[in-house]
């Protein structure tokens, strides 16, 4: 995979607490090579450190992501696993690890990598007539990017069978009658419900956030006894409680009046 197209492919934007990143190959229809996706750890890196407390992930042009950008594969000498294990996943488990509340806005096609790069996310708003799967029977693949852990736990390991055995893709209504993603929308409303949304979770108690991210993680990972997760409840509570957020949420409540959450 080429190192560079000579433009960006990736465009990060900040405003108030929001960051918005963009995947930008409008022409490949976003399919994803070397430089986007060190383009986009390096974003995620710059969105943690300059302290945003919500993340819109989209697309530019007709599609979120087309998957992995096949022009530049080598069937015959690459390694698929080392493709996977050195350049995609560690991207993705970044992403889906991110301590920042994450928005996708899926459009257009959403594939491979680009499917389970949405799925890393914590919410997905889906366009309509968006275009959601990996078709990867066609090609002799294997689904890939950890969309194995979320069809199974979103819509059933039959569901899960039907889609990889056939390649079929949803549409983004189907995708949220499934409860693939959160909910599918008219696709000329969809950047503006994903910028509201992200914009209604940035001036909340985003420590908590990310520690319910967390706490939902570990329990879709681990598989953690109930005694387990009251364990894990009770620490995220305790450091919850060292906060700015939450001294300051709970002492409005008792003064009736609305409280100024900062994200500490």
């Amino acid at each position: 995979m080429p190192e560079s197209d000579g433009e960006a492919t990736v465009l990060l934007t900040f405003d108030g607490g929001v960051a918005e990143l963009v995947l930008n190959r409008p022409a490949k229809m976003n399919a994803m090579n070397l430089a986007m996706v060190r383009e986009l750890g390096e974003s995620l890196d710059t969105v943690e450190s300059k302290g945003a407390r919500a993340l819109l992930v989209r697309g530019e042009g007709r599609a979120f992501c087309s998957g992995r950008d096949l022009a530049d594969a080598d069937p015959l000498h690459e390694d698929g696993e080392a493709i996977l294990r050195d350049i995609f996943n560690p991207l993705i488990e970044r992403l889906a690890g991110l301590a920042v509340p994450t928005i996708a806005a899926v459009h257009g096609a959403c594939l491979g990598t680009g499917l389970g790069l949405a799925l890393a996310c914590d919410l997905i708003y889906a366009a309509d007539d968006a275009r959601i799967g990996s078709p990867f029977a066609r090609i002799g693949a294997v689904l890939d990017s950890g969309a194995h852990a979320a069809f199974v736990a979103r819509v059933g390991a039959h569901r899960a069978l039907e889609l990889i055995y056939t390649g079929r893709l949803l549409s983004g209504r189907e995708a949220a009658e499934w409860g693939l993603v959160n909910r599918s929308v008219a696709g000329a409303d969809l950047l503006r419900r994903t910028r509201e949304v992200a914009a209604s979770i940035a001036p909340g108690p985003t420590a908590a956030f990310v520690e319910s991210k967390r706490i939902v993680r570990s329990i879709t990972d681990a598989s953690p006894s109930f005694a387990e997760v009251l364990a894990a409840e009770a620490a995220a509570q305790g450091r919850a409680s060292r906060t700015h957020d939450y001294q300051d949420g709970i002492s409005a409540f008792q003064e009736k009046r609305k409280p100024a959450f900062t994200g500490n």
